[in-house]
């Protein structure tokens, strides 16, 4: 007999007891993908006591599935995170399971759909159903000059979602939903020690709105010290290339990219980066976007709003001087 699969569940990402922002876009497009298939729009909670899962139910989830701990989920242990899930899966048995393309999602998204002998869809921007009922994966390919639609023959159908990609569901505080309580299990194959977290982002630089970037024409990580002092005249953060990161001038979270983080802030800089395909796949849907490079032909400048052809290293101190003399006034 065939196990009946039926729901969308979305696994409600949190740290620090806060829900991250991608499981409210995930909620928007959820609630209108289950009204197509005329099912319920569930949450996956993991995480220590104290959070407040009624705001699932306001953003759109019919019912939260919390699975309260606070030893094994107050650290980033993708086992743990894993094996809940999945034992959760199994239980409710959803159709489909969506899952924020952050950090902790994409490690987690190939452990749950290996464990449960089901396909995965990595890094979808957009989600369709089908006539059959079926849940269309749509994410790009080859350097994002085509989307693929992906469809799975395996049930639960599952998927990552990138950030910033949807809108965010809106609160309604009048809808009501069921939060049930969900036993969690202690992984017992532990094949790390968590002993502490040495360093954190202070923001998220997906959610700024002003990021100043800067690829391959800085000469070294003390040049660096220009482009956040803009940043911060801006009141924005700072981005880069995979040049950059790759010469190990500033750390990975910074990276804006295709491999990085995708970001689509009202206002960003780009200093000294040509427009590579894998770049501008992270920050081409920015509202206002500034090119700075020596070369005219770049390929940046097909996408910028405003173009300046010079040198960062006299760009970018001519900027700052004039910001520093209107915040003066």
């Amino acid at each position: 007999m065939t196990e009946k699969y039926s729901g969308i569940l979305i696994f409600a990402e949190q740290k620090d007891k806060t829900i991250h922002k991608v499981v409210f876009e995930l909620l928007s497009e959820g609630r209108k993908l289950a009204e197509q298939l005329g099912v319920g729009v569930y949450c996956a909670l993991l995480g220590p006591g104290g959070i407040d899962a009624k705001e699932l139910i306001y953003r759109g989830a019919d019912a939260v599935y919390y699975v309260e701990d606070d030893e094994i989920f107050n650290m980033p242990d993708e086992l743990a995170y894993s094996e809940n899930l999945v034992n959760l899966i199994k239980t409710i048995k959803p159709e489909i399971c969506l899952i924020g393309a952050t950090s902790l999602g994409r490690s987690i998204a190939p452990r749950v759909a290996a464990a449960l002998e089901t396909g995965l869809t990595a890094d979808c921007t957009d989600l369709r159903i089908d006539d059959d009922g079926k849940l269309i994966q749509i994410r790009p390919a080859f350097s994002e000059n085509i989307l693929a639609h992906i469809v799975s023959d395996k049930m639960p159908q599952m998927a990552t979602v990138r950030y910033k990609e949807f809108q965010e569901s809106k609160p309604d505080f009048n809808r009501t939903g069921e939060i049930v309580s969900f036993n969690s299990i202690r992984p017992m194959d532990r094949t790390f020690e968590f002993i502490k977290e040495l360093s954190r982002k202070e923001t998220d630089i997906s959610d700024s709105d002003v990021v100043v970037s800067v690829g391959a024409g800085i000469k070294n990580s003390e040049d660096i010290k220009m482009i956040y002092e803009l940043a911060g005249l801006l009141k924005g953060t700072v981005g880069a290339s995979r040049a950059v990161v790759e010469n190990g001038f500033i750390s990975r979270e910074h990276q804006i990219g295709y491999s990085g983080n995708r970001v689509k802030p009202k206002l960003y800089f780009a200093c000294a980066i040509s427009g590579a395909a894998q770049h501008i796949a992270g920050m081409k849907d920015a509202d206002t976007i500034i090119a700075i490079n020596t070369d005219p032909s770049a390929p940046i400048f097909n996408i910028a709003d405003y173009g300046i052809v010079g040198d960062i290293y006299e760009i970018v101190p001519m900027l700052i001087k004039r910001l520093k003399e209107i915040n003066q006034n």
